[in-house]
C-alpha cells in the first residue's frame, strides 16, 4: 500500500494485520470444512445441502482472496503455511466425522456464527479509521450472515420433514 494510504489510517496497522491473518486462517478452514462436508454429507435433502455447501465454499475462498489482498496492501504478509491455519484461527475446524446432514449443518452454522462475531469485532475496530478495510469486512460480514440464514433454513426444512414422518 502506498505510504499515504497507511498514513491516513487511524489505528495500529500491525494489530490490524494480525486480526486479518486470524480471519484469513478462518476463511481457509471454513473453505475446507464446506468443501469436504459437501463430499461426505448424507441424509435428507442431501442434494440441496451439497449445492449450498459448495456455494459457501466458493464464497469462503473469495473471502480468503479479499483478506489476503488487504493484508498485502497494508504491508503485511498473509499466513504462509496451512499448518498455521488452526494455530491462528479464531473459529477452529470441526472434522465432519459424522456425515449426517444435520451434524454437518450444525458444524457449519457454528462456524458462521463465529465468523459473524469475528467480522463484527473487526468492523468495530476499523469504523471511521480504515474505510477500505471497513467496506471489505462489511461485505464479508454480509455474506456470513446470509450463510448462517441459508444453513438454518435447510436445517428447519429437514426438521419439518422429520416431524411429518
Amino acid at each position: 500500500m502506498g505510504t499515504k494510504g497507511v498514513e491516513i489510517l487511524d489505528l495500529d496497522v500491525n494489530e490490524l494485520i494480525g486480526l486479518l491473518n486470524k480471519a484469513l486462517a478462518d476463511e481457509w478452514l471454513a473453505y475446507y470444512q464446506y468443501w469436504i462436508g459437501a463430499k461426505v454429507v448424507k441424509g435428507p435433502m442431501r442434494e440441496a445441502t451439497v449445492a449450498e455447501l459448495l456455494q459457501h465454499a466458493t464464497d469462503e475462498l473469495r473471502h480468503a482472496d479479499m483478506v489476503s489482498n488487504r493484508i498485502i496492501q497494508l504491508g503485511g504478509t498473509p499466513v504462509l503455511s496451512p499448518m498455521d491455519w488452526e494455530k491462528f484461527s479464531n473459529c477452529g475446524y470441526e472434522s465432519p466425522e459424522d456425515p449426517f446432514v444435520k451434524k454437518i449443518l450444525a458444524q457449519n452454522i457454528k462456524g458462521e456464527q463465529c465468523a459473524i462475531q469475528v467480522y463484527n469485532s473487526i468492523l468495530g475496530k476499523v469504523k471511521d479509521k480504515d474505510p477500505v478495510t471497513y467496506e471489505m469486512v462489511l461485505q464479508i460480514l454480509t455474506d456470513e450472515i446470509e450463510h448462517e440464514d441459508d444453513l438454518q433454513a435447510i436445517m428447519e426444512d429437514i426438521e419439518l420433514m422429520q416431524r411429518m414422518d
